[in-house]
């Protein structure tokens, strides 16, 4: 089956959101971010350590920024954008240094991965992340 024209616009609108909400992300600025979240947004996430859940932009801006806005050094490795089945698909890798939950001062890496439920903004946002792992160090101590 072929897309249709308002197929692939609605995927053109779906994923200008996503980019929006990776640009903010990329470089830290948390209030872009929340102002590409519905008012009502609900965010999950799937960490490590379990499950966590927030509800409305603010929370979720806060949230991320817990996660990456205290790293002195922030380097978004890859970023993609995609569709299953028409729900938004959206991963990240990060580079930081140090990481923000005292785990120690060295580059450490961290990927998710992000299913949306998009109409205009994000409605829903479901997360899968890896957790802080710890980039090993190259022969010359880097």
């Amino acid at each position: 089956m072929r897309p249709t024209d308002a197929t692939r616009a609605d995927n053109s609108a779906r994923w200008s959101v996503a980019g929006l909400f990776l640009e903010g992300f990329a470089v830290r600025d948390y209030e872009r971010v929340a102002a590409t979240l519905d008012p009502h947004v609900r965010f999950r996430a799937l960490f490590p350590r379990g499950p966590s859940e927030w509800q409305g932009p603010q929370a979720v801006a806060d949230a991320l920024q817990s996660w990456f806005g205290s790293a002195e050094e922030f380097e978004v490795v890859d970023a993609t954008i995609g569709d299953v089945a028409g729900r938004l698909h959206m991963s990240w890798r990060v580079r930081v240094r140090p990481a923000p939950t005292g785990i120690g001062d060295g580059w450490h890496l961290i990927e998710q991965h992000a299913y949306a439920d998009v109409a205009g903004s994000i409605e829903a946002l479901d997360v899968l992340c890896s957790g802080f792992r710890a980039e090993p160090m190259n022969e010359k101590g880097m």
